[in-house]
Protein backbone atom coordinates (compact mmCIF):
# COMPACT_ATOMS: atom_id res chain seq x y z
CA UNK A 1 0.00 0.00 0.00
CA UNK A 2 2.74 2.58 0.68
CA UNK A 3 5.06 1.40 -2.06
CA UNK A 4 1.51 2.14 -4.21
CA UNK A 5 0.92 5.42 -2.88
CA UNK A 6 4.75 6.70 -3.12
CA UNK A 7 4.31 5.74 -7.18
CA UNK A 8 1.04 7.27 -7.41
CA UNK A 9 2.83 10.62 -5.56
CA UNK A 10 5.76 10.21 -7.92
CA UNK A 11 3.94 9.42 -11.15
CA UNK A 12 1.58 12.87 -10.21
CA UNK A 13 4.87 15.23 -9.65
CA UNK A 14 6.34 13.38 -13.10
CA UNK A 15 2.93 14.58 -15.22
CA UNK A 16 2.85 17.75 -13.30
CA UNK A 17 6.52 18.55 -14.51
CA UNK A 18 5.61 17.77 -17.83
CA UNK A 19 2.01 19.53 -17.84
CA UNK A 20 4.79 22.47 -16.67
CA UNK A 21 7.11 21.90 -19.33
CA UNK A 22 3.98 21.93 -21.99
CA UNK A 23 2.76 25.31 -21.03
CA UNK A 24 6.24 26.69 -21.06
CA UNK A 25 6.52 25.95 -25.02
CA UNK A 26 3.15 27.28 -25.86
CA UNK A 27 3.15 30.18 -23.89
CA UNK A 28 6.68 30.49 -24.54
CA UNK A 29 6.31 34.27 -25.57
CA UNK A 30 4.59 35.53 -23.00
CA UNK A 31 6.84 33.88 -19.99
CA UNK A 32 9.89 35.19 -21.84
CA UNK A 33 10.49 39.07 -20.28
CA UNK A 34 10.32 41.63 -22.99
CA UNK A 35 13.55 44.02 -23.50
CA UNK A 36 12.24 46.84 -21.99
CA UNK A 37 15.79 48.88 -22.67
CA UNK A 38 16.53 52.17 -24.88
CA UNK A 39 18.12 51.31 -28.24
CA UNK A 40 21.94 52.14 -28.26
CA UNK A 41 24.51 51.94 -30.52
CA UNK A 42 28.23 51.86 -30.78
CA UNK A 43 29.82 55.34 -30.24
CA UNK A 44 31.60 56.95 -33.27
CA UNK A 45 35.09 56.88 -32.93
CA UNK A 46 37.48 60.48 -33.09
CA UNK A 47 40.84 61.23 -34.18
CA UNK A 48 42.35 61.59 -30.89
CA UNK A 49 39.32 61.62 -28.58
CA UNK A 50 41.04 59.23 -25.79
CA UNK A 51 44.17 57.36 -25.44
CA UNK A 52 43.46 54.26 -27.79
CA UNK A 53 42.33 56.35 -30.76
CA UNK A 54 45.72 58.51 -30.34
CA UNK A 55 47.62 54.95 -30.49
CA UNK A 56 45.97 53.51 -32.91
CA UNK A 57 45.26 55.70 -35.60
CA UNK A 58 48.60 56.32 -36.93
CA UNK A 59 49.27 52.62 -36.93
CA UNK A 60 46.17 52.14 -38.70
CA UNK A 61 46.75 54.67 -41.63
CA UNK A 62 49.52 53.00 -42.48
CA UNK A 63 48.02 49.61 -43.26
CA UNK A 64 44.66 50.24 -44.94
CA UNK A 65 41.89 47.66 -44.51
CA UNK A 66 43.92 45.92 -42.51
CA UNK A 67 43.75 44.38 -38.88
CA UNK A 68 46.49 43.43 -36.56
CA UNK A 69 46.09 40.81 -33.61
CA UNK A 70 48.05 39.28 -31.19
CA UNK A 71 47.38 36.01 -29.46
CA UNK A 72 46.80 35.71 -26.02
CA UNK A 73 47.27 32.28 -24.75
CA UNK A 74 48.96 32.60 -20.95
CA UNK A 75 46.68 33.42 -18.80
CA UNK A 76 48.18 36.45 -16.81
CA UNK A 77 48.59 38.18 -20.55
CA UNK A 78 45.48 38.03 -20.90
CA UNK A 79 44.52 39.61 -17.68
CA UNK A 80 46.87 42.32 -18.37
CA UNK A 81 45.34 43.16 -21.70
CA UNK A 82 41.96 43.19 -20.53
CA UNK A 83 43.30 45.72 -17.56
CA UNK A 84 44.78 47.79 -20.03
CA UNK A 85 42.04 48.62 -22.26
CA UNK A 86 39.60 49.48 -19.32
CA UNK A 87 42.40 52.18 -18.44
CA UNK A 88 43.09 53.28 -21.88
CA UNK A 89 39.55 53.44 -22.66
CA UNK A 90 38.66 57.17 -22.95
CA UNK A 91 34.67 57.13 -24.48
CA UNK A 92 33.43 53.20 -23.96
CA UNK A 93 33.70 49.80 -22.82
CA UNK A 94 31.44 47.31 -24.36
CA UNK A 95 31.74 43.72 -22.24
CA UNK A 96 29.61 40.51 -23.04
CA UNK A 97 30.35 37.37 -21.56
CA UNK A 98 28.50 33.63 -20.61
CA UNK A 99 30.16 33.50 -17.22
CA UNK A 100 31.77 36.64 -14.77
CA UNK A 101 32.49 34.67 -11.30
CA UNK A 102 32.23 36.39 -7.53
CA UNK A 103 35.83 36.15 -7.19
CA UNK A 104 39.22 37.68 -7.46
CA UNK A 105 39.54 37.94 -11.22
CA UNK A 106 35.26 39.08 -11.51
CA UNK A 107 36.14 41.77 -8.87
CA UNK A 108 39.26 42.96 -9.92
CA UNK A 109 37.82 43.53 -13.72
CA UNK A 110 34.64 44.72 -12.34
CA UNK A 111 36.52 47.32 -10.59
CA UNK A 112 38.25 48.13 -13.86
CA UNK A 113 34.84 48.66 -15.35
CA UNK A 114 33.40 50.93 -12.19
CA UNK A 115 36.33 52.98 -12.56
CA UNK A 116 36.38 53.45 -16.16
CA UNK A 117 32.75 54.86 -15.99
CA UNK A 118 33.52 56.83 -12.84
CA UNK A 119 36.32 58.64 -15.91
CA UNK A 120 32.73 59.26 -17.86
CA UNK A 121 33.29 55.95 -20.36
CA UNK A 122 30.12 54.47 -21.15
CA UNK A 123 30.13 51.17 -19.74
CA UNK A 124 27.30 48.47 -21.01
CA UNK A 125 27.74 45.47 -19.93
CA UNK A 126 25.98 42.12 -21.18
CA UNK A 127 26.17 38.68 -19.50
CA UNK A 128 24.37 35.58 -19.84
CA UNK A 129 21.30 35.23 -16.95
CA UNK A 130 21.73 31.71 -16.42
CA UNK A 131 25.15 32.07 -14.11
CA UNK A 132 23.86 35.69 -12.65
CA UNK A 133 22.14 33.76 -9.81
CA UNK A 134 22.55 35.29 -5.98
CA UNK A 135 24.30 38.10 -8.13
CA UNK A 136 21.37 40.49 -8.53
CA UNK A 137 22.62 43.32 -5.44
CA UNK A 138 25.90 43.83 -6.88
CA UNK A 139 24.45 44.11 -10.62
CA UNK A 140 21.68 46.30 -9.64
CA UNK A 141 23.60 48.45 -7.40
CA UNK A 142 26.76 48.90 -10.25
CA UNK A 143 23.50 49.61 -12.92
CA UNK A 144 22.72 52.80 -10.50
CA UNK A 145 25.70 54.46 -12.02
CA UNK A 146 24.77 56.87 -14.77
CA UNK A 147 27.75 55.97 -17.24
CA UNK A 148 27.02 51.62 -16.06
CA UNK A 149 24.26 49.89 -17.51
CA UNK A 150 23.98 46.14 -16.75
CA UNK A 151 21.71 43.63 -19.68
CA UNK A 152 20.94 40.23 -18.97
CA UNK A 153 20.48 37.81 -22.28
CA UNK A 154 17.20 35.22 -21.95
CA UNK A 155 16.58 35.79 -18.73
CA UNK A 156 14.37 34.57 -16.09
CA UNK A 157 11.42 36.65 -14.46
CA UNK A 158 11.92 34.58 -10.94
CA UNK A 159 15.03 35.83 -9.68
CA UNK A 160 15.58 33.21 -6.72
CA UNK A 161 14.33 30.53 -4.68
CA UNK A 162 11.78 27.26 -5.94
CA UNK A 163 10.05 29.82 -8.62
CA UNK A 164 13.07 30.26 -10.30
CA UNK A 165 13.47 26.59 -10.48
CA UNK A 166 9.86 25.78 -11.33
CA UNK A 167 10.66 28.56 -14.34
CA UNK A 168 13.48 26.31 -15.10
CA UNK A 169 11.55 23.21 -15.97
CA UNK A 170 8.46 25.46 -17.15
CA UNK A 171 10.38 26.89 -19.74
CA UNK A 172 13.42 24.36 -20.41
CA UNK A 173 13.13 24.55 -24.20
CA UNK A 174 13.75 28.17 -24.38
CA UNK A 175 16.05 28.41 -21.27
CA UNK A 176 18.19 25.72 -22.89
CA UNK A 177 19.56 29.27 -25.17
CA UNK A 178 21.89 30.63 -23.80
CA UNK A 179 25.04 33.48 -24.87
CA UNK A 180 27.93 31.49 -25.08
CA UNK A 181 29.70 34.89 -26.36
CA UNK A 182 32.93 36.40 -25.00
CA UNK A 183 34.17 39.85 -26.17
CA UNK A 184 35.67 43.22 -24.59
CA UNK A 185 35.88 46.08 -26.84
CA UNK A 186 37.37 49.27 -25.77
CA UNK A 187 36.46 52.45 -27.83
CA UNK A 188 35.23 50.71 -30.57
CA UNK A 189 39.03 50.66 -31.28
CA UNK A 190 40.24 47.20 -29.85
CA UNK A 191 38.53 43.98 -29.22
CA UNK A 192 39.77 41.17 -27.11
CA UNK A 193 38.00 37.79 -28.74
CA UNK A 194 38.12 34.47 -27.59
CA UNK A 195 38.01 31.69 -25.07
CA UNK A 196 38.25 32.87 -21.78
CA UNK A 197 34.99 33.68 -19.47
CA UNK A 198 35.80 35.79 -16.27
CA UNK A 199 36.98 34.30 -13.72
CA UNK A 200 40.27 32.76 -11.35
CA UNK A 201 40.54 30.04 -13.74
CA UNK A 202 40.76 31.43 -16.98
CA UNK A 203 43.76 34.00 -15.70
CA UNK A 204 46.17 31.34 -14.04
CA UNK A 205 44.68 32.72 -10.49
CA UNK A 206 42.73 29.66 -9.40
CA UNK A 207 43.57 27.30 -6.18
CA UNK A 208 43.00 23.94 -7.83
CA UNK A 209 42.72 23.54 -11.79
CA UNK A 210 43.37 25.98 -14.04
CA UNK A 211 42.61 26.82 -17.96
CA UNK A 212 44.53 26.37 -20.85
CA UNK A 213 42.61 29.14 -23.23
CA UNK A 214 43.01 31.27 -26.15
CA UNK A 215 42.16 34.84 -26.73
CA UNK A 216 42.69 37.32 -29.83
CA UNK A 217 43.55 41.09 -29.59
CA UNK A 218 42.49 42.76 -32.31
CA UNK A 219 42.70 46.03 -33.41
CA UNK A 220 41.10 47.96 -37.00
CA UNK A 221 38.59 46.68 -39.17
CA UNK A 222 37.77 43.53 -36.75
CA UNK A 223 36.69 45.58 -33.99
CA UNK A 224 34.34 47.10 -35.92
CA UNK A 225 32.55 43.80 -36.75
CA UNK A 226 32.56 43.27 -32.80
CA UNK A 227 30.76 46.70 -31.95
CA UNK A 228 28.38 45.68 -34.69
CA UNK A 229 27.78 42.19 -33.41
CA UNK A 230 27.62 43.57 -29.60
CA UNK A 231 25.44 46.22 -30.50
CA UNK A 232 22.86 43.40 -32.49
CA UNK A 233 22.87 41.69 -28.89
CA UNK A 234 22.57 44.55 -26.80
CA UNK A 235 19.52 45.65 -28.63
CA UNK A 236 18.34 42.07 -29.25
CA UNK A 237 14.65 41.38 -28.07
CA UNK A 238 16.17 38.35 -26.16
CA UNK A 239 18.41 40.97 -24.10
CA UNK A 240 16.37 42.32 -20.70
CA UNK A 241 18.41 45.49 -18.15
CA UNK A 242 18.81 43.92 -14.78
CA UNK A 243 16.71 47.15 -13.33
CA UNK A 244 13.74 45.61 -15.49
CA UNK A 245 13.62 42.52 -13.24
CA UNK A 246 14.32 43.34 -10.54
CA UNK A 247 14.31 47.08 -8.45
CA UNK A 248 17.59 47.40 -6.49
CA UNK A 249 18.38 50.15 -4.32
CA UNK A 250 21.00 53.22 -4.72
CA UNK A 251 21.69 53.22 -0.67
CA UNK A 252 22.97 49.32 -1.34
CA UNK A 253 25.79 51.16 -3.83
CA UNK A 254 28.07 52.25 -0.86
CA UNK A 255 28.61 48.41 0.62
CA UNK A 256 28.79 47.02 -2.59
CA UNK A 257 31.80 48.98 -4.35
CA UNK A 258 33.07 48.98 -0.74
CA UNK A 259 33.38 44.97 -0.82
CA UNK A 260 34.32 44.66 -4.22
CA UNK A 261 37.41 47.47 -4.17
CA UNK A 262 38.30 45.43 -0.12
CA UNK A 263 38.97 42.37 -2.18
CA UNK A 264 40.38 43.92 -5.84
CA UNK A 265 42.95 45.49 -3.11
CA UNK A 266 43.42 42.79 -0.39
CA UNK A 267 47.06 41.20 -0.09
CA UNK A 268 45.72 38.10 -2.47
CA UNK A 269 44.87 40.50 -4.96
CA UNK A 270 47.91 42.31 -4.70
CA UNK A 271 49.67 39.29 -4.91
CA UNK A 272 48.72 38.25 -8.45
CA UNK A 273 48.70 41.39 -9.78
CA UNK A 274 52.10 41.63 -9.18
CA UNK A 275 52.74 38.28 -10.44
CA UNK A 276 51.28 39.89 -13.48
CA UNK A 277 53.67 42.81 -13.62
CA UNK A 278 56.50 40.19 -13.26
CA UNK A 279 55.33 37.93 -15.73
CA UNK A 280 57.92 37.95 -18.59
CA UNK A 281 54.84 38.02 -20.93
CA UNK A 282 53.96 41.34 -19.95
CA UNK A 283 56.88 42.29 -19.55
CA UNK A 284 57.34 41.90 -23.68
CA UNK A 285 54.02 43.71 -24.03
CA UNK A 286 54.44 46.73 -21.87
CA UNK A 287 57.85 46.99 -23.57
CA UNK A 288 56.44 46.25 -27.42
CA UNK A 289 58.64 43.23 -28.01
CA UNK A 290 55.15 41.86 -29.15
CA UNK A 291 54.85 42.28 -32.78
CA UNK A 292 51.20 42.45 -33.88
CA UNK A 293 49.67 39.95 -36.89
CA UNK A 294 48.46 42.13 -39.80
CA UNK A 295 46.22 40.76 -41.94
CA UNK A 296 42.84 41.95 -44.45
CA UNK A 297 41.11 38.80 -43.68
CA UNK A 298 40.91 39.12 -40.14
CA UNK A 299 37.05 39.19 -38.86
CA UNK A 300 35.04 38.76 -35.71
CA UNK A 301 32.10 36.42 -36.69
CA UNK A 302 28.78 35.74 -34.68
CA UNK A 303 25.72 33.48 -34.04
CA UNK A 304 22.56 35.50 -34.32
CA UNK A 305 21.29 36.45 -31.07
CA UNK A 306 17.65 35.09 -31.83
CA UNK A 307 19.40 31.04 -32.39
CA UNK A 308 16.60 29.02 -30.79
CA UNK A 309 16.28 25.86 -30.06
CA UNK A 310 11.99 26.05 -31.41
CA UNK A 311 13.29 26.87 -34.77
CA UNK A 312 15.14 23.98 -35.46
CA UNK A 313 15.14 22.00 -38.71
CA UNK A 314 16.69 19.19 -40.55
CA UNK A 315 17.62 19.48 -43.29
CA UNK A 316 19.13 22.95 -41.96
CA UNK A 317 16.99 25.95 -44.03
CA UNK A 318 17.66 29.24 -44.93
CA UNK A 319 17.29 30.38 -41.56
CA UNK A 320 20.74 29.06 -40.05
CA UNK A 321 22.40 30.65 -43.09
CA UNK A 322 24.50 32.62 -41.14
CA UNK A 323 24.61 29.84 -37.93
CA UNK A 324 28.96 29.57 -37.14
CA UNK A 325 28.64 25.59 -37.42
CA UNK A 326 27.68 26.28 -41.19
CA UNK A 327 31.16 27.85 -41.21
CA UNK A 328 32.38 24.95 -39.85
CA UNK A 329 31.36 22.51 -42.32
CA UNK A 330 31.96 25.06 -45.04
CA UNK A 331 36.38 25.45 -43.80
CA UNK A 332 36.17 21.42 -43.69
CA UNK A 333 34.40 20.72 -46.92
CA UNK A 334 36.87 22.80 -48.30
CA UNK A 335 40.10 21.21 -46.61
CA UNK A 336 42.75 19.77 -49.14
CA UNK A 337 45.45 18.65 -46.29
CA UNK A 338 45.16 19.05 -42.96
CA UNK A 339 42.73 19.47 -40.48
CA UNK A 340 44.07 20.78 -36.95
CA UNK A 341 41.11 21.22 -34.11
CA UNK A 342 41.54 21.97 -30.51
CA UNK A 343 38.27 21.39 -28.55
CA UNK A 344 37.93 20.92 -24.95
CA UNK A 345 34.25 19.36 -25.42
CA UNK A 346 34.33 17.55 -28.50
CA UNK A 347 31.42 15.14 -29.77
CA UNK A 348 31.45 15.14 -33.90
CA UNK A 349 28.61 13.29 -34.21
CA UNK A 350 27.55 10.31 -36.05
CA UNK A 351 28.71 11.87 -39.09
CA UNK A 352 31.48 13.61 -38.17
CA UNK A 353 34.23 10.82 -38.32
CA UNK A 354 33.48 10.35 -41.79
CA UNK A 355 33.54 13.65 -43.08
CA UNK A 356 37.15 14.24 -41.11
CA UNK A 357 38.37 11.13 -42.84
CA UNK A 358 37.74 12.35 -45.83
CA UNK A 359 40.68 15.14 -45.73
CA UNK A 360 42.70 12.39 -44.05
CA UNK A 361 42.39 9.44 -47.29
CA UNK A 362 43.80 12.52 -49.35
CA UNK A 363 47.91 12.42 -50.11
CA UNK A 364 49.44 13.62 -47.43
CA UNK A 365 46.41 14.29 -45.71
CA UNK A 366 46.25 15.17 -41.72
CA UNK A 367 43.28 15.20 -39.46
CA UNK A 368 45.04 15.96 -35.63
CA UNK A 369 42.37 16.69 -32.88
CA UNK A 370 43.43 18.12 -29.19
CA UNK A 371 40.86 17.39 -26.13
CA UNK A 372 40.19 16.90 -22.50
CA UNK A 373 40.99 13.93 -21.07
CA UNK A 374 38.76 12.26 -18.80
CA UNK A 375 40.59 13.14 -15.80
CA UNK A 376 40.77 16.74 -17.15
CA UNK A 377 37.84 17.55 -18.24
CA UNK A 378 34.96 19.97 -16.38
CA UNK A 379 32.18 18.32 -18.04
CA UNK A 380 31.93 14.21 -17.28
CA UNK A 381 28.75 14.35 -19.63
CA UNK A 382 30.86 15.77 -22.87
CA UNK A 383 33.31 13.13 -22.42
CA UNK A 384 30.64 10.34 -21.93
CA UNK A 385 29.21 11.70 -25.69
CA UNK A 386 32.89 11.49 -27.14
CA UNK A 387 34.63 8.18 -25.90
CA UNK A 388 32.06 6.62 -28.26
CA UNK A 389 33.67 8.07 -31.16
CA UNK A 390 37.32 7.57 -30.26
CA UNK A 391 37.25 3.83 -31.84
CA UNK A 392 35.90 5.25 -35.51
CA UNK A 393 37.93 7.79 -35.48
CA UNK A 394 41.05 6.72 -34.72
CA UNK A 395 40.39 3.90 -37.41
CA UNK A 396 40.56 6.60 -39.78
CA UNK A 397 43.59 7.55 -39.34
CA UNK A 398 42.74 10.65 -37.30
CA UNK A 399 45.21 11.69 -34.68
CA UNK A 400 43.96 12.23 -31.24
CA UNK A 401 45.38 13.71 -28.41
CA UNK A 402 44.10 14.15 -24.80
CA UNK A 403 45.36 17.01 -22.52
CA UNK A 404 46.74 15.51 -19.18
CA UNK A 405 45.29 16.97 -15.72
CA UNK A 406 48.75 17.49 -14.70
CA UNK A 407 51.00 18.87 -17.13
CA UNK A 408 53.88 20.43 -17.41
CA UNK A 409 53.94 24.21 -17.49
CA UNK A 410 53.76 26.93 -15.36
CA UNK A 411 51.65 27.02 -12.06
CA UNK A 412 49.36 29.28 -11.18
CA UNK A 413 48.74 31.69 -8.46
CA UNK A 414 48.93 29.43 -5.84
CA UNK A 415 51.47 26.84 -7.08
CA UNK A 416 48.80 24.74 -8.72
CA UNK A 417 49.61 22.85 -12.05
CA UNK A 418 46.87 21.24 -13.02
CA UNK A 419 45.44 22.34 -16.26
CA UNK A 420 42.05 21.12 -17.87
CA UNK A 421 42.17 22.64 -21.53
CA UNK A 422 39.57 25.28 -22.55
CA UNK A 423 40.78 26.88 -25.98
CA UNK A 424 38.39 26.65 -29.14
CA UNK A 425 40.09 26.54 -32.46
CA UNK A 426 40.71 24.85 -35.61
CA UNK A 427 43.18 25.57 -38.37
CA UNK A 428 42.80 24.20 -42.19
CA UNK A 429 45.34 23.65 -44.27
CA UNK A 430 48.13 25.82 -42.08
CA UNK A 431 46.14 29.41 -43.21
CA UNK A 432 42.28 29.38 -42.51
CA UNK A 433 41.40 29.48 -38.93
CA UNK A 434 39.34 30.59 -36.06
CA UNK A 435 39.44 31.13 -32.94
CA UNK A 436 36.71 31.51 -30.46
CA UNK A 437 34.23 29.91 -27.73
CA UNK A 438 32.63 27.30 -30.15
CA UNK A 439 33.33 23.46 -29.55
CA UNK A 440 33.02 20.97 -31.78
CA UNK A 441 29.72 19.36 -30.42
CA UNK A 442 25.98 19.81 -30.84
CA UNK A 443 26.02 22.30 -28.28
CA UNK A 444 27.80 25.06 -29.78
CA UNK A 445 26.12 23.89 -33.42
CA UNK A 446 22.34 24.26 -32.75
CA UNK A 447 21.84 26.04 -29.05
CA UNK A 448 23.79 28.52 -27.28
CA UNK A 449 25.48 31.10 -29.52
CA UNK A 450 28.78 31.35 -30.27
CA UNK A 451 31.53 34.17 -31.52
CA UNK A 452 35.27 34.13 -32.51
CA UNK A 453 37.65 35.95 -34.57
CA UNK A 454 38.08 34.17 -38.68
CA UNK A 455 40.67 34.40 -40.96
CA UNK A 456 42.78 33.36 -43.69
CA UNK A 457 46.51 34.58 -43.02
CA UNK A 458 50.02 32.14 -43.22
CA UNK A 459 51.03 33.84 -40.43
CA UNK A 460 48.69 33.70 -38.07
CA UNK A 461 48.37 30.05 -39.27
CA UNK A 462 52.19 29.12 -37.92
CA UNK A 463 51.31 30.94 -34.81
CA UNK A 464 48.01 29.00 -34.32
CA UNK A 465 49.91 25.25 -35.50
CA UNK A 466 52.45 26.46 -32.93
CA UNK A 467 50.01 26.27 -30.24
CA UNK A 468 48.37 23.21 -31.19
CA UNK A 469 51.70 21.79 -31.50
CA UNK A 470 52.66 22.44 -28.04
CA UNK A 471 49.30 20.87 -26.65
CA UNK A 472 49.52 18.14 -28.38
CA UNK A 473 53.22 17.26 -27.24
CA UNK A 474 53.99 14.94 -24.58
CA UNK A 475 54.37 17.81 -21.81
CA UNK A 476 50.85 18.11 -22.02
CA UNK A 477 48.99 15.49 -23.94
CA UNK A 478 48.85 11.28 -24.02
CA UNK A 479 48.46 10.14 -27.88
CA UNK A 480 45.73 7.81 -28.05
CA UNK A 481 46.42 5.51 -30.60
CA UNK A 482 44.72 1.64 -30.73
CA UNK A 483 46.77 -1.65 -30.06
CA UNK A 484 47.59 -4.86 -32.22
CA UNK A 485 44.01 -6.04 -31.05
CA UNK A 486 41.98 -2.96 -31.73
CA UNK A 487 41.90 -1.43 -28.37
CA UNK A 488 42.27 1.66 -26.87
CA UNK A 489 45.34 2.92 -25.37
CA UNK A 490 47.18 6.15 -24.17
CA UNK A 491 50.68 6.96 -24.75
CA UNK A 492 52.13 8.88 -22.10
CA UNK A 493 56.17 10.62 -22.58
CA UNK A 494 57.43 12.24 -19.27
CA UNK A 495 61.66 12.85 -19.14
CA UNK A 496 62.02 10.19 -21.87
CA UNK A 497 60.70 7.29 -20.56
CA UNK A 498 57.48 6.03 -22.47
CA UNK A 499 54.60 4.47 -20.76
CA UNK A 500 51.78 2.76 -22.16
CA UNK A 501 48.12 2.95 -19.81
CA UNK A 502 44.96 0.48 -20.87
CA UNK A 503 42.38 2.58 -19.16
CA UNK A 504 41.62 6.10 -18.81
CA UNK A 505 44.92 7.39 -17.49
CA UNK A 506 44.49 9.53 -13.97
CA UNK A 507 40.94 9.13 -13.95
CA UNK A 508 39.24 7.40 -10.94
CA UNK A 509 36.95 4.72 -10.66
CA UNK A 510 34.28 6.75 -10.08
CA UNK A 511 34.80 8.91 -13.00
CA UNK A 512 35.32 5.97 -15.41
CA UNK A 513 32.27 4.09 -14.26
CA UNK A 514 29.93 7.51 -14.51
CA UNK A 515 31.13 8.06 -18.01
CA UNK A 516 29.77 4.89 -19.04
CA UNK A 517 26.45 5.39 -16.96
CA UNK A 518 26.22 9.30 -18.44
CA UNK A 519 26.84 7.07 -22.09
CA UNK A 520 23.47 4.78 -22.22
CA UNK A 521 21.71 8.03 -21.70
CA UNK A 522 19.86 10.14 -24.74
CA UNK A 523 21.43 13.12 -24.16
CA UNK A 524 24.54 13.69 -26.88
CA UNK A 525 21.88 16.51 -28.67
CA UNK A 526 22.75 18.62 -25.29
CA UNK A 527 25.92 18.14 -25.24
Amino acid sequence: MVMRRLLRGALGVVLAMAALMVSGVYLADWLTPPNTGAPSTVLPVAADETPLDRALVALLERRPGQSGAVMLADGMEAFAARATLARQAGRSLDVQYYIWRDDLIGHLLLFELWQAAGRGVRVRLLLDDVNTAGKDVALLALANHPNLEIRVYNPFRNRSGVRRVLEMIQRAFSMNHRMHNKSWTADGRATIVGGRNIGNEYFAAATETNFRDLDLFVVGPAADDAGRIFDRYWNSPAVVPIDALQRGSGDKLPAVLETIRREATNDVARQYLQRVIDSPGVRRYVDGEVAMLWSDTIAVVSDPPDKRPDRRSEPPDDDRADWLYRRVLADLDRAEQEVLVISPYFVPGPAGPAQLAKVRRREGGRVSIVTNSLAATDVLAVHSGYRRYRPMLLRHGIELFEVRALVDADPGLFGSSAASLHTKAWLVDGRRGFIGSFNMDPRSALLNTEMGVVFDDPDLGRALRAEFEQLASPAFSYRVFLDANGQLRWREAVDGRERIHEAEPDATLWQRLLVVVLGWLPIESQL
